[in-house]
């Protein structure tokens, strides 16, 4: 794995947390080989650009972008004036414009193409925003907030739908499967509701028809995430666990835990979804294999818990 230059190279792994410092890692080896000091706040959520030349690190009141392919360690751009905790952040496919959500009741679309760093559009909702996702169609966005609400914003009619799969139960996160046919989303009462999609082509809206609800933690659930293949469905766990899910008929397939891995924020599949790679309070990241439940490669040197991760395999695909 090359030290310099990211663009060319299929596996990008970085993490980040409360340390205030993101570390990017050779997936393979475990080697931490570059670390960029995020000075101004905690790192909240990170993502790589499409094109793989920056990363984005949603902070308070900030998102800054690090150049993924030199050691510049200062920020390359800088998005501010936000009120609060930006807890979300993802881009377009084609770079056009990157999305936030955040504390201050708002999702944000952020022109990547133009050199005003303001804020084009701006969803004001009623509550702290605490997660989104885009459409595979690129052109809705599911917003989930504190009330328990998910919104669905369609960007080209500026329209709003919205359903409450529980009233009062926090959505802590939100997936849609590559394919674009399911949704599920996880609250604080550690409930998982998967919908079928239909629609979302050709300026048809998507309809989500319940299908159906599981307990996935007696305690909060932090992150859900389709695999590639859409067959798996990963649930982060603040059990210190993270339970995977066969989509074909919701049992569990297995359960990554490690005695020292506490609460478990975040996670990202391989891009043959055979492995899986989580962020965990107990400052580590760890490599999992999907089907026997144990640890491939520990990513240690965080000294804070770490919250957040980006990764990119293109390995194989």
């Amino acid at each position: 794995m090359s030290t310099g230059d990211a663009s060319g190279d299929p596996v990008i792994l970085a993490t980040a947390g409360y340390d205030h410092a993101i570390r990017f890692w050779q997936a393979h080896s475990g080697i931490c080989y570059r670390t960029v000091q995020h000075p101004d706040s905690q790192v909240n959520a990170l993502e790589i650009t499409p094109d793989k030349q920056f990363i984005a690190a949603a902070g308070y009141q900030h998102i800054r972008m690090y150049d993924l392919n030199s050691n510049n360690p200062k920020p390359v751009i800088n998005y501010d004036g936000i009120s609060k905790n930006v807890t979300s952040v993802g881009f377009h496919e084609d770079g056009k414009w990157m999305y936030t959500g955040g504390e201050d009741n708002c999702a944000r679309i952020w022109d990547l193409r133009s050199r005003n760093l303001q804020c084009q559009r701006i969803f004001q909702d009623s509550s702290p925003v605490n997660c989104i996702c885009l459409h595979p169609n690129q052109g809705e966005l599911f917003i989930g907030n504190q009330n328990g609400t998910i919104h669905i914003w369609d960007l080209k009619t500026d329209k709003n739908e919205h359903l409450i799969p529980e009233a009062d139960a926090s959505i802590q996160s939100i997936s849609i499967d590559p394919m674009g046919t399911m949704m599920a989303a996880v609250n604080n009462k550690g409930r998982c509701y998967v919908w079928t999609l239909t629609g979302g082509r050709n300026d048809e809206p998507t309809q989500p028809h319940e299908k159906t609800t599981f307990e996935v933690s007696k305690r909060y659930a932090l992150k859900c995430l389709f695999s590639p293949d859409s067959t798996l469905l990963a649930t982060t766990l603040a059990d210190n666990s993270t339970k995977i899910w066969k989509t074909a008929d919701w049992t569990l397939h297995s359960e990554l835990k490690d005695t020292a891995q506490r609460w478990v924020w975040d996670c990202a599949f391989s891009g043959d979804s055979q492995y899986i790679i989580t962020a965990s309070s107990d400052n580590m990241a760890r490599l999992w294999s999907v089907d026997t439940g144990e640890v491939k490669k520990e990513y240690s040197g965080h000294q804070k818990a770490v919250v957040c991760l980006a990764f990119r395999d293109e390995s194989i695909q």
